[in-house]
């Protein structure tokens, strides 16, 4: 069948040739226009995807899954959800719905397979936000959805907690699994939420909303913390020790890096913001590792940045992940890339004894 993996690489020239947002805009409109038409549903459909696992108690057909921010509105997730990942993760969403900060704000650096973007969580707000979750049939379809909250940009740091207690309410119905992301360089004093004091008042705050969800809906749901690749080790001990104080159920690891390091003298390196790809991989192993070793064996770690190839992937899982998420892979390799990495899996001996 000729489906999207064969078709990606003859559009990527297209899509390349536009600003990178632009690009962004018209792919996610083209895979809905796409899922809605009988005709062209069969493109999107991904080959070869199971690997049967478990995140958090939650069954899954495969490990690999769609990291926040590709669709942050939650339009697409059905579309999205036919390229065949084992779960997927929209937002971030805040309360209310904003801009996010002015254009042009995304930047591909293709020497380095990467991007640098400084979004500022642009959303249509919690209440649209939610309006397009409950209309997709991925969750109905036995698909696992996790869904990203953050806190808006004109909330003061200060009062930030109210943010992620509203996100939480209003999510927690219509999810598998739930992410506090405090790890966006692109809002405003966002990481200092990553400090020892700020985060244990933000997830007892949580913890607290949490029980009082779980009483009323009768159903737990897990909360992951997403955090970022520039942790110091005592920071990453920190939070490895404050994370199980307020039962959190895993750590998604990691988010964009502020470093340059391995992009220097490229066009575009020095625009600001969080920049994703292959750079991040290495940052991104690191911190998984030492969440493992202070963390122990059972305690969830979803691994994300910089996966370009099934081997990464692999790489991920070795380090100490569960699963894994893509992003900027994606837009560099196409679909295709997640049958590669659940075909790199299939080898894992993590995955060989179930």
């Amino acid at each position: 069948m000729f489906n999207t993996f064969k078709l990606y690489p003859f559009v990527r020239p297209l899509l390349f040739s536009m600003d990178a947002e632009t690009a962004h805009e018209m792919t996610l409109k083209s895979l809905q226009k796409a899922h809605h038409c009988k005709v062209t549903r069969d493109l999107l459909k991904g080959n070869h995807t199971l690997l049967p696992s478990t995140l958090m108690g939650l069954p899954l057909r495969n490990p690999i899954g769609l990291a926040a921010g590709l669709d942050k509105n939650g339009e697409c997730i059905d579309a999205l959800g036919q390229l065949g990942f084992g779960f997927i993760e929209v937002g971030t969403v805040t309360p209310r719905a904003q801009p996010g900060n002015p254009k042009p704000r995304m930047f591909r650096l293709p020497q380095a397979e990467s991007l640098i973007n400084r979004m500022g969580f642009n959303n249509h707000g919690l209440d649209t936000f939610l309006q397009n979750v409950q209309k997709s049939e991925w969750r109905a379809k036995r698909g696992v959805l996790g869904l990203n909250i953050g806190k808006n940009a004109d909330t003061p740091i200060e009062n930030a907690a109210s943010d992620y207690l509203i996100g939480l309410e209003g999510v927690y119905p219509f999810a598998d699994y739930v992410t506090i992301n405090i790890s966006s360089p692109n809002t405003k004093n966002l990481r200092a939420l990553q400090g020892g004091d700020e985060l244990s008042d933000l997830l007892r705050q949580i913890a607290d909303k949490r029980k009082e969800l779980a009483d009323h809906y009768g159903r737990r749901v897990p909360v992951v913390v997403k955090i970022a690749p520039d942790l110091e080790a005592e920071q990453i001990q920190a939070i490895a020790h404050i994370l199980p104080l307020y039962e959190i159920d895993g750590v998604i690891a990691t988010n964009t890096t502020l470093s340059r390091n391995a992009v220097q003298g490229l066009k575009h390196s020095e625009e600001s913001g969080g920049l994703s790809g292959p750079p991040v991989h290495e940052l991104s192993l690191k911190v998984i590792e030492s969440l493992r070793k202070e963390m122990g064996p059972d305690f969830t770690i979803i691994g994300v940045g910089g996966i370009n190839s099934g081997q990464q992937a692999l790489e991920k899982i070795n380090a100490g992940a569960n699963a894994v998420q893509l992003y900027t892979g994606l837009i560099y390799q196409g679909p295709k890339l997640i049958a590669d990495c659940v075909d790199a899996l299939r080898k894992c001996d993590v995955f060989m004894r179930k």
